[in-house]
């Protein structure tokens, strides 16, 4: 299988319109010989990330949470800081949601790269 690799500039567009695109690129789901079952998508990379458009006042209002297993260990962060640290985490996590919870998904996101 041959794979192809997209190259997305991402200066001005929207988060979940970019993430959706990057989605579908990385299940294959734009190929004529696409199956549910099969890892059959391309390679993806993202460029000028630190560029990327957020809407409405997310960057202030939304929280990322993890909980680290003991009791209180709830975590939240808010996007602000995660995209300050480190702006691709931000794509990366709205990518991981669009992708099926199943054995694909860690080498589908594993496609994902960034300049």
């Amino acid at each position: 299988m041959e794979r192809k690799i997209h190259t997305i500039d991402a200066t001005g567009k929207v988060l979940g319109r970019l993430a959706t695109e990057v989605a579908v690129l990385l299940r294959g789901k734009d190929n004529p010989g696409f199956l549910l079952y099969k890892d059959a998508g391309d390679d993806v990379i993202i460029k000028n990330i630190e560029k990327i458009i957020i809407s409405g006042k997310k960057m202030d209002q939304k929280k990322y949470y993890h909980h680290s297993g003991y009791p209180g260990g709830l975590k939240e962060v808010s996007m602000k800081k995660i995209f300050e640290k480190n702006p691709s985490e931000i794509l990366k996590k709205a990518v991981l949601g669009m992708l099926p919870k199943n054995r694909l998904r860690p080498r589908q996101i594993k496609r994902l790269k960034f300049e």
